[in-house]
């Protein structure tokens, strides 16, 4: 085994690099593993199980699929572990934990020997940590999602986390369904292992990763309990392997083309918001900017292809069955760069080349008869973010595009919480409910800006209202909904001024958010804005020093490459 390969790489420093190399084998050779197997190159595997992240329950299954295929090809497996983000159990939000397990997946891709790695995630902040990480090591990887659920059955309707349960939550909370229904279906929306069985952030980060080419064809969607599930594990082994014969860095795939043509993917599917904060930072470990202007020539130019929830009708599984990212990506080939080559050192021209057998049209629409002209997600400014917001129009109502409303504000999460379903709160249907103090420096920027019609409306049959605030929303989730507004209120921006009865303008046409009150009033509000105080210690003083606005990532100001040139 050459010291430059396999166990042989990055010696522990003891001052003697050759008892280092004797220490190392010894340590190894009581794993039980045989001499001639410890000189073979090594694959590291990062897995992400968790007793507190159901979508990677399949994890083990996963990783002895992808160790069989490096063994196969001649490889020694390496799994090891790193942190792991289950969207619904972090508190105060698993974003606030994204850039630690990027570190973590980093680090640990650097200190450990490995000549390739396969990266196996799911959950929704799972895979933009693991490509940040890989990005960043620089080490020949693939990524591996754990798949999407397959959905429940509830009264001769199919069931999917997490669009149906935000549906049936409203009509619990408008009184159209009683405790004993929503008890019921709380135990039927996630039947199976596996990610969300929706459109939403955990699927459309598995899309993204296929078509920046950090993943193998055709591996996004298969569902988690499929066999193909493991077929493509086995397969991302051996590919791994492939991959140290022949060497492709992450900064080999991931360029500014492939990071157009993942943009061009996320409108044609009416993905989730979250993606775009997470394919910037991604993109930023390797100075790669896409300016506001840009994603919004994209937007413009690409149509939403893809009729599932929650922009539409069906679930993963069907898009699976379908013909999946591919035949998305066959659809929109003429706006795509064909140049870009994947881990498997294939141009996106020659993929796209070979013939599909099927396609649903029904799930897939061709691009000349597509669900929307115009793609599902565009960037916002005006007098309210100068530095952007962003709005999810393919899962909003086309009535609201142009409004001007009165705010009624939230100062923070505990006052959302607090007042929103108070029988005495002044609110009509047609003002705009506004959030602040819920980004990046003051809460995490958890996925809180799908802010609840308030209840006396709801009651009253409204189903959607203009929100406004500095937060996410999750990739399920539906409505007219301005998100991610920055610079946001806690560092002193715009948002911070909204004060109750102040008019706001939103325009999608012009791309524009305004707030509606003299320049010289809202810079005399703002100036006693005070930041919240900083955390005493550990990994949340660290957050709040360094972390970076959503336009830039809301990576670490420490971890993003400056942008080439």
């Amino acid at each position: 085994m050459s010291s430059a390969h396999g166990l042989g790489r990055g010696l522990t420093n003891y001052g003697d690099r050759d008892f280092a190399r004797f220490l190392r084998r010894s340590f190894a050779r009581s794993t039980g593993v045989s001499p001639e197997l410890l000189g073979k190159p090594v694959v590291g595997i990062v897995m992400t199980p968790s007793g507190f992240n159901n979508c990677h329950r399949y994890m083990p299954d996963l990783v002895e699929a992808v160790s069989r295929g490096v063994l196969a090809s001649g490889g020694l497996p390496m799994p090891f572990p790193t942190i792991s983000l289950g969207e619904v159990f972090l508190n105060p939000t698993s974003m606030m934990f994204r850039n630690l397990m990027a570190m973590d997946t980093e680090e640990m891709i650097r200190a450990q020997p490995m000549d390739a790695v396969v990266l196996i995630g799911g959950c929704d902040k799972t895979v933009p940590a693991q490509l940040m990480g890989a990005a960043s090591a620089g080490l020949p990887a693939i990524q591996l999602v754990t798949g999407p659920m397959s959905t429940g059955r509830h009264r001769g309707m199919r069931l999917g986390a997490c669009t149906d349960c935000r549906g049936f939550w409203a009509k619990y909370r408008a009184g159209a369904v009683d405790a004993d229904e929503i008890a019921t279906v709380e135990g039927r929306l996630a039947v199976t292992a596996g990610t969300c069985a929706v459109m939403g952030t955990a699927s459309t980060m598995a899309c993204i990763a296929e078509t920046l080419g950090m993943s193998l064809p055709g591996t996004a969607a298969i569902p988690a309990v499929h066999s193909a599930r493991l077929v493509a594990a086995e397969e991302s082994g051996r590919a791994a392997v492939r991959l140290i014969q022949r060497p492709i860095t992450p900064a080999e795939v991931i360029t500014l083309e492939s990071v157009e043509n993942a943009f061009r993917l996320l409108m044609a599917l009416g993905g989730s918001t979250n993606a775009i904060v997470h394919l910037t930072a991604i993109a930023g470990r390797l100075g790669i900017r896409i300016p506001m202007e840009r994603l919004n020539a994209i937007s413009d130019e690409t149509p939403v292809l893809v009729d599932l929830k929650p922009v539409g009708e069906g679930y993963m599984e069907d898009f699976f069955a379908a013909g999946g990212v591919g035949a998305v990506l066959r659809e929109i080939r003429p706006l795509l760069h064909l140049d870009t080559i994947d881990v498997e050192g294939r141009r996106l021209r020659e993929r796209l080349d070979e013939p599909l057998d099927w396609v649903d049209r029904a799930v897939i629409r061709p691009f000349d008869d597509p669900v929307s002209q115009v793609g599902g997600l565009v960037a916002l400014q005006g007098s309210l973010a100068p530095d952007g917001a962003i709005f999810k129009r393919a899962a909003a109502t086309p009535a609201l595009f142009e409004t001007e409303g009165r705010a009624v504000v939230f100062e923070g999460l505990e006052d959302l919480s607090n007042r929103i379903d108070d029988p005495n709160l002044d609110v009509a249907p047609n003002d705009v409910l506004v959030l602040k103090n819920s980004g990046p420096q003051a809460a995490g920027m958890p996925e809180a800006g799908y802010l609840p019609i308030p209840m006396k409306l709801a009651q009253a049959g409204v189903k959607d209202m203009v929100r406004i605030s500095d937060a996410r929303m999750s990739g399920t989730a539906f409505g007219t909904i301005v998100l991610h507004v920055a610079p946001e209120a806690a560092v002193g921006g715009p948002l911070a001024a909204v004060r109750n009865g102040d008019r706001i303008r939103l325009s999608v046409a012009s791309k524009r958010i305004d707030l509606l009150v003299d320049e010289a009033e809202i810079l005399r509000r703002l100036a006693d804005i005070q930041p919240p105080p900083m955390p005493r210690r550990g990994y949340q003083t660290l957050y709040r020093r360094t972390v970076l606005q959503a336009p830039e990532g809301c990576d670490f100001d420490f971890l993003a490459a400056k942008q080439p040139g």
